[in-house]
């Protein structure tokens, strides 16, 4: 349908600036062994901060952050760190992955699943290994309205190591 070609063509292109940004060769999505120059990439997995040491919080660019960080691999772990809500923390957050492009556009969270609750981000943090295609990932507290605010939302496309 025309939906699904829009969302193809809005994926193949933003693929395409992550990789021509990135000083990839032209027709590969491969980054070259042993560069330097590629943020994320090792041969092994990486444990990777939400949001650096910003972490996981409120009025953070999530998107910025996941494209300047980007490219992200397969078998990397996303660590998710936040503080429980308490007295003197009364913000709570939760971490959504989102079935598709659109729920993420909409900060739809009816189809989503809960992958961490208000509590799992404390100490160490949650920490979530990115083992197949699931790249839109979101805030769901307040009925979506720190999702819906365009900060705390995010989509990466991992890559095979």
């Amino acid at each position: 349908t025309c939906a699904q070609g829009l969302v193809l063509v809005i994926t193949a292109s933003t693929l395409g600036v992550s990789v021509a940004n990135k000083g990839w060769s032209f027709g590969t999505i491969l980054p070259p062994k042993n560069s330097s120059h590629h943020l994320n990439y090792t041969d092994r997995p990486n444990k990777i901060i939400v949001g650096g040491s910003d972490h996981w919080h409120y009025g953070f660019n999530y998107s910025e952050w996941a494209f300047k960080n980007s490219p992200f691999y397969l078998n990397d772990t996303l660590v998710f760190k936040y503080d429980p809500p308490s007295n003197i923390n009364p913000f709570a957050h939760s971490i959504y992955l989102l079935p598709n492009y659109w729920s993420y556009l909409k900060c739809d969270l009816r189809a989503a699943k809960i992958i961490a609750n208000t509590t799992q981000g404390g100490g160490e943090g949650f920490e979530f290994t990115l083992k197949r295609w699931q790249p839109y990932f979101a805030c769901g507290e307040h009925n979506g309205v720190h999702c819906n605010n365009g900060t705390m939302k995010f989509f990466i496309m991992p890559l095979f190591r």
